[in-house]
């Protein structure tokens, strides 16, 4: 969708639709002409639209103003909005859109006060009402009608030069959501290892600063990668290391590790066979890896990034890994395996010690739909966040507050550490029953102790279950990113 930002005088503005966004303690903006100040006050008052949060309500050929409509929207008793209710009410809004006529939509901004500068309400707003607009129609045999909707227009009566700047970030984001999204719906026949490392290397084509490198697994093996060969060797896709470097400034990188599971069986520890199918969203770290390195290209920005994805399948061939056996990782130390189901962990930490030892990064972020019991003590609002610094725990944090990209706390104590313990090897790859998401963020922390590290447990908010809304979600992306874009403005 196209995005553009106005201050022309409404009555010579043309669009097929004017969204006045109104609470119903408020006045209409005094932006609006008077002709059509009358019209609406009117129908105000026969009833016809109250402001009740989520109403909405047409007026067609409305008098002052050049456009054909004018969509009211109810934004409830509230004076002024909080800026994750305004996201949810623009991201309404514009799926309302998605099925009707009208081909440009025309946001007024004066209309509504929110405790966001206006900046922000255009980068976030574009960001969301372009998610809003998202559709995975591939393998459908009729391709459903496309959207009428075709460009939005966020108005402001003055004029303001950062809007413009401020919408280009916001659609490069969503563009990575999207790809992040695209990948973590198509099914797991056509998304396995080397389909992404394909990917990447299309990724690498477009974008001139964006270099790509792919180990495969017998080069894993041979480099010592046994905690990662261990998972890829029982299915008969070959598992690989996808390494994609961006140069937009020198010095030491920051690196994102992404779990790349693109289907997860449990391996001979077998998950049930409910809901299996979204085992395929087991790549969702992986997606919000590329969906990352897409924005940081698109927006070009002066940072160094060494994006790493690990990327197998989990499944119970011949070859697979058994409950009890011993694997050597990259970094020397051992794994007793005690369920193959806690894979992710197995992927993750020889690309830690990878990324560390090839790249010496100032900052690693891993990123991991990882465990079940993340679900159960966040659910789906919040990713969760664990970090051995608390300046890098609280920027990502930050970030999701600032996005609506949210994350949560979690501890990290030593205290947790013994439930790894292992009276064969240095540790198991599960910690028992009790505080499952946190012993799988210490086991991972073992390799990464000697650098500043955060991990992301996604597990909860990578995608949604069921229905008509299922499907990935391109989080946490938004965090992501806007933690890097930080990083950059910081220099």
């Amino acid at each position: 969708m196209e995005y553009a930002i106005s201050h022309t005088a409404l009555p010579k503005l043309k669009a097929d639709c004017l969204i006045i966004p109104l609470s119903s303690a408020s006045s209409l903006p005094e932006s609006l002409p008077d002709e059509t100040r009358e019209t609406v006050e009117a129908f105000i008052k026969a009833g016809d639209f109250s402001g009740n949060k989520g109403q909405m309500a047409w007026l067609h050929q409305p008098a002052g103003v050049a456009a054909s409509r004018l969509l009211l929207v109810g934004c409830g008793d509230k004076t002024e909005l909080d800026g994750l209710t305004f996201l949810k009410l623009l991201g309404r809004v514009s799926k309302t859109l998605q099925g009707g006529p009208a081909k440009h939509a025309v946001w007024l901004l004066d209309t509504l006060t929110v405790n966001k500068d206006l900046q922000w309400q255009v980068r976030e707003g574009t960001r969301v009402t372009e998610e809003a607009a998202y559709r995975f129609d591939l393998y459908r045999s009729k391709t459903p009608k496309a959207a009428s909707l075709k460009k939005w227009t966020f108005w402001h009566q003055a004029g303001d030069a950062g809007l413009k700047k401020a919408s280009k970030v916001g659609k490069a984001v969503a563009a990575g959501s999207a790809l992040a999204r695209d990948l973590g719906n198509l099914p797991p026949n056509d998304c396995y290892p080397e389909y992404l490392a394909g990917r990447a290397r299309e990724l690498g084509r477009e974008y001139e600063k964006l270099s790509v490198k792919i180990i495969s697994q017998a080069q894993a093996e041979k480099m010592g990668m046994g905690a990662f060969h261990a998972v890829a060797k029982g299915s008969t896709r070959e598992g690989c290391l996808i390494v994609m470097e961006y140069k937009g400034a020198s010095g030491a990188p920051v690196s994102l590790v992404g779990k790349g599971i693109t289907f997860d069986t449990g391996g001979i520890s077998l998950k049930p066979g409910a809901n299996m199918d979204e085992m395929k969203y087991d790549m969702g770290g992986a997606a919000s890896v590329f969906g990352s390195v897409k924005t940081v290209c698109e927006l070009k920005l002066p940072i160094h990034l060494v994006a790493v994805v690990a990327a197998a399948e989990n499944m119970p061939d011949g070859g697979a890994t058994r409950p009890g056996d011993i694997v050597k990782t990259l970094s020397g130390q051992t794994v007793e395996i005690l369920n193959t189901d806690a894979e992710g962990r197995l992927v993750l930490c020889d690309a830690l010690t990878y990324v560390q030892q090839k790249h010496k990064p100032h900052t690693v972020i891993d990123i991991a739909t990882l465990t079940g019991a993340c679900v159960v003590a966040l659910g789906s609002h919040a990713q969760a966040v664990y970090s051995n610094n608390d300046e890098l725990g609280e920027a990502l944090l930050e970030a999701g507050r600032t996005t609506g990209d949210r994350g949560w706390p979690m501890p990290l104590w030593e205290d947790y550490q013994s439930q790894l313990d292992s009276p064969f090897a240095d540790m198991q790859n599960i910690g028992g029953p009790k505080g499952g998401s946190i012993t799988a963020a210490c086991f991972l922390h073992r390799f990464a102790r000697d650098v500043k590290w955060a991990h992301l447990d996604i597990a909860g908010t990578a995608w949604t279950s069921g229905g008509k809304e299922k499907g990935a979600s391109g989080r946490p992306v938004p965090m992501l990113t806007r933690y890097l874009i930080n990083l950059a403005e910081q220099g």
